[in-house]
């Protein structure tokens, strides 16, 4: 049953909907083996589709991988990124020289902006033990006059995240990392400096939501023309205003009245996203992100004659060094650890 407060109630799959200035949330949760000296899984990939692997088998998948999982160079144009690493890490190359790994509570914000070539692979670091990754990658619209913003990527490291915290009247606990936007006095680092999150009048909040056994929340009130969505995924059962909301369903959430969040028998995980709606039209095709149609069959013509900046890395796949720890080298070669 819906109300006016909590509505939309709908199963998530691999990819979730989202609203504007949202384009999509993808879920990522592999229980990958122990690794091989190529940081790739130390198993039989004979029966995988290779290059196209999504299919969970086993709990996990290579994704476009044939060595590694993950994502080779591909291109993208006119949105941003935001890879919420939970478990694992990531390897970030991309056609402007940068490069890092991050993970374990990192958050690499990646404005694609005029356009870049970008890898992202999953390196499977442990060889005597499995390697789980989980993952969000958060597509962030962009408003045309940042659509050729020059491309740029933010590192928000988990030591640098801050935690809200609160206790109900029965001593159980809530605790909300706040990635984008603010709770009371608990503020988000900086993004991207073009993300339309840049501006705190468009009210862009990313915040993972833990929440103890019984614990109870109020979600505090945002403008009236914000989308907010909660994405429930990790637990058994929850009630938002009063309205049941199955495991792993997303429920949307009127923003400006604030809404009481009861868990059930099981701790809890959920994501929050929501935000001022950027209302210009939206022309996707595959990785561009554009206002029109035109502008998307410029992006293919741009890419095809510059590849964004060519490929300045060994190969497509590219991972960094075994032992190397987590780091951010940007494009203009300063270099950046937690």
């Amino acid at each position: 049953m819906e109300n006016a407060i909590a509505f939309n109630i709908k199963p998530m799959g691999f990819t979730w909907e989202t609203a504007d200035p949202f384009l999509f949330c993808v879920h990522h949760n592999d229980k990958y083996p122990a690794g091989n000296d190529q940081l790739g899984p130390a198993a039989s990939l004979a029966s995988r589709n290779l290059g196209n692997d999504f299919e969970s088998k086993d709990g996990w998948r290579m994704y476009h991988g044939e060595v590694i999982p993950g994502f080779p160079a591909h291109p993208h144009r006119g949105f941003e990124t935001v890879t919420v690493v939970l478990k694992g890490f990531v390897d970030h190359s991309d056609s402007h020289g940068a490069a890092g790994r991050y993970g374990n509570g990192d958050v690499q914000w990646m404005t694609a902006g005029s356009g870049l070539q970008h890898a992202e692979m999953f390196p499977l670091l442990k060889k005597d033990r499995e390697n789980p990754l989980e993952l969000f990658q958060i597509w962030l619209n962009l408003p045309r006059k940042k659509k050729f913003a020059a491309p740029h990527f933010a590192m928000l490291w988990a030591e640098d995240i801050p935690v809200y915290s609160h206790k109900d009247e029965n001593g159980n606990q809530t605790a909300v990392t706040v990635i984008a936007g603010k709770i009371d006095e608990v503020t988000a680092p900086d993004p991207a400096p073009d993300s339309w999150a840049a501006e705190a009048k468009n009210e862009i909040g990313i915040w993972l939501v833990k929440m103890d056994t019984k614990a109870k929340w109020m979600l505090p009130p945002a403008l009236k023309q914000i989308n907010r969505a909660l994405y429930f995924y990790e637990g058994s059962s929850i009630r938002v205003a009063k309205t049941p909301i199955p495991a792993y369903h997303s429920v949307d959430i009127q923003a400006d009245q604030p809404v009481l969040l009861e868990n059930g028998d099981d701790p809890a995980s959920l994501l929050l996203l929501q935000g001022k709606p950027i209302n210009e039209p939206v022309v996707q095709h595959g990785p561009f992100v554009m206002n029109s149609l035109g502008e998307i069959k410029q992006a293919f013509i741009e890419y095809q004659n510059t590849e964004f900046g060519g490929w300045p890395w060994p190969r497509r796949d590219n991972v960094h060094a075994a032992e190397k720890g987590r780091f951010a080298k940007f494009a203009d070669g300063r270099v950046e650890v937690p």
